[in-house]
């Protein structure tokens, strides 16, 4: 079954996957100027604010490795790192 709804990818420079065909293109434009993969993120991610607001927005979904800092002693049955 062949689906002809969506384009066919392939690439040896590199590649962007949004929801939104403009938000990729920006995405791959800035990769072919020479930016970084962190460019083309934010420049598809400001692309998919104008065109598709009702998925994105400053409170959305952002997966991130984030270090949690605390200060004081911890408790003895916390954890083993030091």
């Amino acid at each position: 079954m062949t689906f002809t709804t969506r384009p066919e990818l392939a690439g040896t420079f590199g590649m962007v996957a949004t929801t939104h065909w403009l938000a990729s293109a920006v995405g791959m434009k800035l990769l072919e100027a020479g930016g970084t993969a962190a460019d083309a993120a934010a420049g598809a991610g400001f692309v998919l604010q104008v065109v598709e607001p009702h998925l994105n927005g400053p409170l959305g979904d952002m997966p991130a490795l984030v270090p949690i800092v605390a200060s004081g002693p911890r408790p003895a049955t916390a954890a083993p790192w030091r």
